[in-house]
Parts: C-alpha cells; structure tokens; sequence
C-alpha cells in the first residue's frame, strides 16, 4: 500500500488517452498508469525518499548521507568527519597511518570550533534545541529562530550581549512571525535570563533587523485559554461567536487581544452554564482580573448596541 497510490486531480495530469483522473504511482516499477484504460502514462518516478544502501544484514546505518541543510546546526549540517581506522577497501590501517590520521582528526575538530562566528552558533544551537523542546515547537519555528539569530549574529549584534537572550528572542520572534501563540513570558521562563533582559533583546531585534510580524488577533488565543480551563467545545466556539460579533462592531481594536480572549471565554462559560471564576481565567490567559473586567464591559456594551444577547450566540446542539 506504501507503493501505490492514486493520485488526485489536483496533484496529477489527466489520462492522455481516455482524460481519466485517477493515475495509479507504482515505485516498485517506476511507472504512472490510467487506472481507467491501462495507459502506461510514465515509465520514470523519481523516488524523493531516502536514499539506503545496504549489502547484508550486519549493516545497521543503511543511511547513504547525513542530515539535510539546516539553519539550526550550527554548521548547517555540512560539517566534515575523518574516520581514520579503515582504508577505502574495508581494511584496517597500519599503526603509523592511524597516527597521522588521529592528528588529522584533532586539527579538524580545532579548526571547527576555532572561530569566534564558529563557537557562537555552537553555543547558541545547543540553547536553541533546549528551549524548542521545552516549549514543545515545531521544527519550523526552529529553523525560523536560527535563521533570524544568524542574521543577528552578522549585523554584530550580539556582540558584548547575552548569547542566551539573544536566542529566546529570536525564538519568540518567530513565533510572532509565523502565528503560532507563545508569550514572551512563558519564552522567558524557560530561558535562563530574566524576563527584562529577553524583552529587550526582542525589541533590538524588531528594530535593528526591520522584523514584521502580524498582529495578533484574540482569536489565536481562545483554544489554548479554554484548554487550560478545561472547557466544552460549545463554550469554546460560543466565545469565537461573541469575539466575531465584536470585531463586525469594531470593538477588537487596540485591545490586548488575551484580555478580549479570556472576556469572551468568560462570558460564554456565563451562557453555557459552566462556572469559572474571574481569577482562574484571568491566570489562564496570563493577564490581570481587573482587564478581564474592562474588556468584559465592553464586549457587553458592544452586544448591546446591536441588541445582541450573548445566549444567541451559543451553537445549538442537535
């Protein structure tokens, strides 16, 4: 079943003979068939997999090549290894010819790490798979960070800073940059510097490097908030209704869009009869009680003005 599959009208080319849509991948054989009329349509697949190479059983690493070209290794995963015990042929070097080979395996790992640009990124991409996988971020939010960090790095930057502030700003910039809701303070908790410092080198690195990131929206943040609340899926997309019906009024705009966010979980748990405090939604969403108030009055009003009652807005359940 990994072998063969259909293919869609939208990834592949009708049949050429009878216009069928349905082109059967066969990568045992290399070959696209009609699956209407039997029209070998290609005889040539490029298999885009990994490309193995094993002999036997004994082989365990059937991996031709290494890791692909990546931003988060601090040599872009182009580095040099010089294994020195085995000639070409398989053969075990003589005693004189490991020595030399021993040497030249010393001089090669020195000249790596040598440079100052060199032991940067090796500080700085260690950091940077410590914080990735503690906020549980996807490898594309990774690659984001360390490109954002390197270009930091050449516009001298860092220079007389903290390598690891620079790191979790560039981490929290690129989750800014590509939507995905993190808060610099959960950022900097993980980071081993304070709260402060990351903040400051966040807004370097909006300044120096000309970053824009889109604004976030409270939209964004209901499924977190409600999945630390531990809500109903009802109640969740009866506050997306009541932010909706806000923002058709204009009454989203320059508002902290976590406060909006936790407002609006508040008054659709009111609706749907699950009780939530005030204090353990404001904790949730990471602001203040006295916010959530203030944003709670004016969604309120806002409704009001379009003689909206917020239990209208909650989905009926068939």
């Amino acid at each position: 079943m990994n072998r063969v599959n259909i293919e869609n009208e939208d990834t592949a080319s009708n049949c050429p003979h009878c216009g069928g849509s349905k082109i059967v991948n066969d990568r045992q054989t290399g070959e696209r068939v009609c699956a209407s009329c039997g029209l070998v349509v290609t005889d040539i697949i490029v298999d885009l997999g990994p490309e193995y190479r094993v002999f036997n059983l004994q082989e365990n690493d059937r991996r031709r090549t290494g890791t692909g070209y990546s931003y988060s290794i601090y040599d872009k995963g182009l580095s040099t290894v010089i294994k020195g015990d085995k000639d070409a042929s398989g053969k075990r070097l003589d005693f004189e010819t490991q020595r030399r080979m021993r040497r030249l395996q010393r001089q090669d790992n020195r000249s790596k790490v040598n440079e100052t640009h060199a032991r940067n990124l090796s500080i700085a991409m260690a950091e940077l798979d410590r914080l990735t996988s503690d906020l549980h971020l996807p490898r594309s939010v990774k690659e984001n960070a360390a490109l954002i960090y390197r270009k930091a790095l050449l516009k001298d930057l860092i220079r007389g800073r903290s390598i690891d502030a620079f790191v979790a700003a560039s981490i929290y910039a690129a989750c800014r940059v590509m939507g995905i809701p993190r808060p610099l303070k959960e950022v900097s908790k993980a980071s081993k510097r304070l709260h402060s410092e990351v903040a400051m080198t966040y807004r370097l690195l909006h300044r120096e490097l000309k970053l824009r990131p889109p604004v976030d929206g409270p939209y964004k943040f209901v499924p977190s908030i409600a999945g630390h609340l531990k809500v109903t899926q009802l109640t969740e997309q009866t506050a997306i209704r009541i932010l909706r019906k806000a923002d058709e009024m204009r009454e989203l705009t320059g508002k902290d869009p976590r406060g909006l966010a936790a407002a609006a979980l508040y008054m659709a748990c009111q609706e749907t009869g699950e009780k939530r405090v005030q204090r353990v939604i404001a904790k949730a969403a990471g602001t203040t009680e006295v916010t959530l108030r203030n944003r709670y009055r004016g969604l309120k009003n806002a409704l009001e003005k379009v003689h909206v009652d917020a239990a209208e807005l909650v989905p009926q359940v068939a």
